[in-house]
């Protein structure tokens, strides 16, 4: 068979025994609309094994014959030919790949998406025949009852698996690059404001997980990243911290992981109040180490269950909601507190470039995203702080010109009574002798000019 494949025509007729004729049969040569077109082609294989892929059903030979040049395209460009393997069975190989490589909360999103969005909607075409239009509708029902920033999420996923397909000469293009997902504005961050931000550390500092939460606010730490934190990562003389580890949620399970992302991985300062926090937190753990003995689990966690053990992620949203409500205080999420250090830190005038460093932000394209309206009230302050010292310099100005108005009126009277004998009003020399100045223009001129 040659390589380059080819064309022919097939029908489903059969003889008297019940056998298929095929391209035997004697209708195929007189009539031109009897039977379907096919094709032939050899691909390559690496076992070396001769194999022939024959698909059928086209209509028109010039159907078979598009259909024939796409495979052989795609075998010119080194792409894997298979198109009975749907989008269903693609991202599953795909997430099997992942499993060894993603974070688990980040596999644990992938498997979300893909089993709960992707795969009801798509999951049945064929990855071969994916197209941007397939894309472009599986998010816009995707945006029916959830918000912008999932979808995007959503869109993100898709996009990596199909990226994977390119990199792995299973696709020759990433169908999902080019689409936008629906637009949608992304909320605006309402931290609490220093004042409730104080109120509520004050009245959290009693309770076991009040220092936890001092140190979240005070550096703008992720809650894994904070209950991974241990006593070899901090240097409480120089009031740093090396955030080198997490804690996350896999399953009901408790694992140790890296942080978010590279970037994540740096030391942050703190703050004199973290740090005498921190000091309360180690006589405690001193106390409970003595009391479990051999028992206690020596994982050198900075906050951790009475026995050492790690403190689950849940739990700790858990209470700070309790601590918040007792407190009277508006419903904010734990995340917010890091999201209140940079409102605080931008408050106080820190540029946006230092405030993306502090929270160890991959670029400050996401802190000007998430922060850029509070940095705009901030701008606005400024703006009005300086109309405010403009408006006060204009009242000086005309406090000291009402000042020269009133001195130089005392003056004129005083020269009423001028002894030399010149009339009231008359200074200096008589009229006309003045030296002309060439600036100044008669009435006339004026007009004719």
């Amino acid at each position: 068979m040659d390589r380059r494949g080819r064309v022919y025509r097939r029908c489903s007729c059969r003889d008297e025994a019940g056998k298929q004729l095929g391209q035997t049969c004697p209708r195929l040569a007189t009539d031109g609309k009897h039977g379907t077109w096919y094709f032939a082609v050899d691909m390559p294989t690496t076992a070396g094994k001769r194999s022939t892929l024959r698909r059928g059903g086209f209509p028109t030979k010039a159907g078979a014959n598009r259909a024939l040049a796409d495979v052989a395209n795609r075998t010119a460009q080194g792409v894997r030919v298979d198109d009975r393997e749907t989008v269903a069975s693609f991202l599953a190989r795909w997430l099997q790949v992942k499993a060894s490589e993603a974070k688990p909360t980040t596999l644990r999103s992938y498997r979300a998406h893909v089993e709960r969005v992707i795969v009801p909607a798509i999951g049945h075409v064929p990855i071969e025949k994916l197209r941007a239009e397939h894309v472009e509708q599986l998010l816009v029902d995707a945006a029916d009852g959830r918000g912008p920033v999932t979808v995007r999420r959503i869109h993100a996923t898709l996009r990596s698996a199909l990226s994977y397909g390119v990199k792995t000469r299973r696709l020759p293009f990433n169908v999902a690059s080019n689409v936008t997902p629906p637009n949608g504005a992304r909320p605006e961050v309402q931290p609490w404001s220093a004042a409730e931000l104080a109120a509520f550390l004050r009245h959290a500092e009693t309770d076991r997980l009040g220092p936890l939460f001092e140190v979240i606010a005070a550096c703008g730490l992720r809650r894994g990243e904070a209950l991974g934190l241990r006593w070899s990562d901090l240097d409480l003389t120089n009031r740093t911290a090396r955030i080198r580890q997490t804690v996350v949620d896999v399953g009901g399970r408790l694992q140790f992981s890296t942080p978010k992302t590279r970037s994540s991985e740096a030391t942050v300062p703190l703050t004199e109040r973290a740090v005498q926090a921190l000091l309360q937190v180690r006589l405690g753990q001193d106390l409970d180490r003595q009391g479990w003995g051999d028992a206690y689990q020596a994982h050198d966690l900075v906050f951790a269950r009475e026995n050492g053990a790690p403190l689950r992620p849940e739990y700790v949203t858990r209470r700070f909601v309790a601590l918040a409500k007792a407190a009277g205080l508006r419903q904010v999420r734990l995340h917010d507190l890091r999201h209140g250090a940079a409102s605080l830190m931008l408050a106080a005038g820190v540029p946006m470039a230092i405030v993306s460093k502090m929270l160890r932000h991959s670029s400050i394209g996401i802190t000007v995203d998430t922060y850029g309206h509070l940095s705009e009230d901030t701008a606005r302050t400024a703006s009005d702080a300086m109309a405010a010292a403009l408006e006060q310099a204009f009242k000086s100005t005309a406090a000291a010109a009402g000042d020269h108005t009133a001195t130089t009126a005392a003056a004129g009277a005083a020269t009423q009574a001028d002894p030399i004998g010149k009339p009231a009003g008359q200074h200096g020399g008589p009229r006309g002798d003045r030296t002309h100045n060439p600036r100044i223009k008669s009435p006339l001129l004026c007009q004719l000019s």
